[in-house]
């Protein structure tokens, strides 16, 4: 049987992505160029709903608790034209926790923790911020959401979400991919064991 495709989208930018912050767990909201975003990218699904004869109030939709996902989700679903609150939220979908660091630069991170960031910095997959999680934690909480998938999904989530998840489904190495870039206002889809980005 097929796997399900998987439509993923990356939250829309917020005041602290456009400062360098890092949010994990932190509720902030989108900003003017985040919601600009999140509308484009439902004309982008809307494409490729097109291309595909797919009509997208058939796909199941979910997205990681935080509000700046949430908020993605639901000007995403207007655009597209469906009822923009009628989706799941699911916690296996959330950011990587950052924990201490949540809030700082990556040069005060250094700054607050040298050893912690030069670690981090040489495995990113394997050891976490100060109080906070791994990548491979977060692979595995996301194994448990890939199996519970029965039909086409658009998911919207997080960058560290993402890289989890390409390792997850085995189209990049867990040895580089902390650091693969995962822009906002595209669309990721995870299809026949590979993965295609547009826009």
């Amino acid at each position: 049987m097929r796997a399900p495709t998987i439509y993923f989208v990356r939250h829309g930018e917020t005041e602290w992505n456009a400062a360098g912050r890092f949010q994990g767990w932190r509720d902030i909201p989108l900003n003017a160029r985040g919601r600009a975003q999140a509308a484009r990218v439902g004309g982008l699904l809307r494409e490729l709903m097109a291309e595909r004869n797919c009509d997208p109030a058939r796909l199941a939709y979910v997205a990681s608790p935080l509000g700046r996902a949430r908020e993605t989700m639901e000007l995403m679903r207007a655009t597209l034209g469906v009822p923009p609150a009628s989706y799941r939220a699911d916690e296996r979908l959330r950011e990587i926790g950052y924990g201490a660091w949540e809030g700082l630069t990556v040069a005060e991170m250094a700054a607050a923790h040298p050893e912690v960031f030069a670690a981090r910095n040489a495995d990113k997959w394997q050891v976490a911020a100060p109080g906070g999680e791994t990548y491979a934690a977060i692979a595995a909480r996301l194994k448990g959401w890939l199996d519970s998938l029965t039909q086409d999904t658009v998911a919207v989530a997080h960058s560290g979400t993402a890289r989890a998840l390409m390792v997850a489904l085995g189209v990049a190495p867990a040895v580089s991919a902390g650091d693969l870039p995962v822009a906002q206002g595209a669309v990721y889809v995870f299809a026949d064991g590979g993965m295609t980005r547009h826009g």
